[in-house]
C-alpha cells in the first residue's frame, strides 16, 4: 500500500519514472491487485510506452475481467494507437458491465467521432489503415469470400444484394469493423 501511495504522489507530481518504479514495487508486493497494474498502465502511457501500458492493462484484466477502469484505460490506449476498431469494442464491453461509466461513454463517443470524421472526409489515414491491416482479426475478415462479395456489391456491383447482406448483424459488424479499422472507406 505504501508503494502505491508513493506511486500516486509521484504521478500527481508528474514524476513518471518514479511513479512507474513505485507501481512496479507495489505489484511485486501484491501481485493479485488489479488496480496496481492499472496505475502502472496510466504511468506508462505518460511516457508513451503504449505496448507496456497495454500489457499492464491486460494483466489487470486477467486478475479482474470486470474491472471497468482497466477496460476504459485499454480502450484509451487502443485509441491512442489509432486502433479504433479495437477501442470501440473495448469501450462497449465496459459499458455492458457498467452502463453509466463516464470514461467508457466518453471514449466511445470520441472514437466514433474519429471514425466518422476520417471516413467521411475521403482522406485515407495510412497509419490507422496499417494498424488495421496488421490485426489478425481484420486479416481474417478480409480473407472471407462472403465479405469480399458484399464489399464488391456495396461498391457498385449489386447494391441491393449488398444492402440485404448488411441486414445480417454478423456481416454488418464485420463491415463496420473494417471501416473503424480504416481498411474500408465510405463515401
Amino acid at each position: 500500500l505504501e508503494a502505491k501511495q508513493r506511486g500516486n504522489e509521484a504521478f500527481r507530481a508528474q514524476d513518471w519514472p518514479t511513479a512507474i518504479k513505485e507501481y512496479e514495487d507495489a505489484i511485486k508486493r501484491d501481485p493479485k491487485n488489479a488496480a496496481y497494474n492499472n496505475n502502472l498502465a496510466a504511468a506508462l502511457c505518460k511516457i508513451m510506452d503504449f505496448q507496456g501500458a497495454s500489457a499492464a492493462c491486460e494483466k489487470a484484466l486477467d486478475l479482474d475481467p470486470k474491472y471497468v477502469k482497466a477496460i476504459a484505460r485499454k480502450g484509451d490506449i487502443e485509441f491512442l494507437r489509432k486502433e479504433y476498431h479495437k477501442a470501440l469494442e473495448t469501450y462497449q464491453k465496459g459499458l455492458t458491465i457498467e452502463p453509466d461509466n463516464k470514461a467508457c461513454k466518453d471514449g466511445l463517443q470520441k472514437t466514433m467521432r474519429m471514425v466518422n470524421s476520417s471516413t467521411g472526409s475521403g482522406e485515407v489515414d495510412k497509419e490507422r489503415a496499417a494498424h488495421g491491416m496488421a490485426d489478425p482479426e481484420i486479416q481474417a475478415i478480409l480473407r472471407d469470400p462472403v465479405v469480399n462479395q458484399v464489399i464488391q456489391d456495396l461498391s457498385g456491383g449489386d447494391q441491393a444484394a449488398g444492402q440485404r447482406a448488411m441486414a445480417d448483424p454478423v456481416m454488418s459488424a464485420k463491415i463496420q469493423k473494417l471501416i473503424a479499422a480504416g481498411v474500408l472507406q465510405t463515401r
